[in-house]
């Protein structure tokens, strides 16, 4: 099995996914486990005097005011775990809690937090274990970091609340560790706060949500190819001279992939004997680049700022390398939560050019020459008329969804933590957004492989037939008399979603930018 080595200078999104998806085994470096130890020297120190320091002998957010004597500071560190385990709602993914799990470990790892080797060698044999903490949809306000869904997690460590077992059994915490030969971690001064003071669900959000939508960005390149194939449109408007002179880069290498997708087709620029020559295709179709490039544009910005978290370490009050123990605002979730957001409306506007190029694939009087709704005996038969309706409405719900959460603030702690960046929300709702997308290019593949199937007599590109066979060996069925069209709805979303589309095509134009 992969296994992941955690230093003390961050993380890669490849070994994010690794743990989250693959479930890679972890380990902490030598240099790691030294750093804590240094690290823990400080905080033990500064315990043993008498002036209050925050987090380690003083209460917490707006209660920071109190000085807690050595007796009790034990039971602090329990009770704040215990009391920000306030989670509610359904239970959020297992990839995602692992994702959290790992990079928070990644932050106490870097040394800069005063944890105990002991804690972090416990979090990572949780990990190991195959345990995953059961963590609820709301809690987090993306501001002192992700506080309840991390305290769900730290709660388990210390063998309280429930958990899931490898076998996908949810079961109370501490007869998973006990299972597993792990004993519960008691904490001391200053670790349970260390646990919780980090942005590492909206991070780990963000990291697969890039992964995911790499993947759909070169879908809608091959997508947007095979209905402007089915349409008759031209390929002129993809020429790479066009667009080195508006220089975006995602806006060059969409249209480059649409071009290595439409090399060899019959169908390009073919015009019905009977109907006027157009001089242009419409927008859906001509404009594909420009939209698709400028989300493609947006994941680089969002790919930047997700780099930097990962090597960052996030936690108040923070051990410094000279020893100094600072109280900080770097748990503020902003930077993630706008390209959270970014993304979600980067999604919505890709989801509404391919939903108009399905309509317009379904409509005679603009499909040029295709039957309407691409129906085997229009009238008796509907069709792809409501395949549109069901794109329709997933387009409808990822606009919603592009309305940006993180320009809300809702005060909280007393007024202490009077602004906050609802970034967890952002990283929920993208989920949802990238979920609709992939089922939408879904409808809109389904709907361009039959129409360009439709066009008898005249020969797709070698990449769209590859694209075409691979689809129907998935158990998508072609052109013919209307049936219960859910299931082949529902197998060409995992077709999709298992990136077949991408790779069928590569199969013929070698990898796409």
């Amino acid at each position: 099995m992969h296994t992941v080595v955690v230093g003390t200078s961050g993380t890669t999104a490849a070994d994010v996914i690794a743990v989250a998806r693959g479930n890679a085994r972890v380990e902490l470096s030598q240099e790691a486990l030294d750093a804590l130890a240094r690290a823990r020297e400080v905080v033990d120190a500064l315990a043993a005097k008498p002036e209050p320091v925050y987090g380690v002998s003083t209460g917490f957010g707006a209660l920071a005011t109190r000085h807690i004597g050595q007796d009790l500071r034990a039971r602090l560190q329990r009770n704040i775990v215990r009391s920000h385990a306030a989670g509610m709602g359904p239970r959020v993914e297992r990839e995602v809690v692992r994702a959290l799990m790992f990079l928070r470990l990644k932050t106490v790892a870097s040394g800069h937090t005063g944890v105990r080797p002991h804690v972090a060698r416990t979090m990572a044999d949780v990990l190991n274990a195959g345990i995953t903490p059961v963590v609820h949809e709301y809690g987090s306000l993306g501001c002192s970091g992700d506080l309840a869904p991390l305290s769900h997690c730290a709660l388990a460590l210390m063998g309280e609340g429930d958990a899931e077992g490898p076998d996908g059994e949810v079961r109370p915490a501490a007869e998973l560790l006990a299972a597993h030969g792990i004993t519960p971690v008691e904490l001391r001064e200053k670790e349970g706060l260390a646990l919780l003071n980090g942005t590492d669900g909206m991070l780990g959000m963000l990291v697969m949500a890039l992964a995911d939508l790499e993947t759909l960005y070169k879908t809608a390149d091959v997508t947007a190819a095979l209905s402007l194939e089915a349409l008759l449109g031209t390929d002129r408007v993809l020429r790479p001279e066009l667009h080195a002179i508006r220089p975006h880069p995602g806006q060059g290498a969409a249209a480059a992939n649409m071009l290595a997708v439409l090399d060899g087709s019959g169908l390009v620029g073919h015009y019905q004997a009977d109907e006027a020559p157009r001089v242009q295709d419409a927008y859906s179709v001509r404009c594909a680049p420009q939209v698709a490039g400028a989300g493609r544009d947006t994941l680089a910005h969002a790919r930047t700022v997700a780099e930097r978290e990962l090597a960052a370490a996030v936690d108040n009050p923070v051990v410094l390398s000279d020893g100094r123990v600072e109280s900080n605002g770097n748990f503020h979730g902003a930077p993630v939560a706008y390209v959270l957001d970014f993304l979600a409306v980067a999604a919505a506007d890709l989801g509404s050019i391919a939903e108009r190029r399905t309509d317009r694939l379904l409509d005679k009087n603009r499909s040029h020459g295709l039957p309407p709704f691409l129906a085997d005996d229009a009238g008796v038969d509907s069709g792809l008329m409501i395949a549109q309706y069901t794109q329709a409405a997933l387009v409808s719900e990822m606009k919603r969804l592009a309305v940006p959460a993180s320009a809300d603030s809702i005060p909280s702690s007393a007024m202490q933590e009077d602004h906050v960046s609802m970034g967890w929300s952002a990283a929920r709702k993208l989920r949802t957004a990238i979920g609709n997308l992939n089922r939408v290019l879904a409808v809109e593949l389904y709907a361009a492989t039959r129409a360009i199937e439709l066009r008898h007599g005249l020969t797709p590109a070698p990449a769209s037939r590859a694209v075409i066979h691979a689809l129907r060996a998935a158990g998508v069925e072609g052109p013919g008399p209307d049936r219960f069209l859910a299931p082949d709805l529902e197998a060409a979303d995992a077709f999709v979603r298992a990136g077949g589309v991408v790779a069928a095509a590569e199969q013929v134009t070698g990898p796409l930018a």
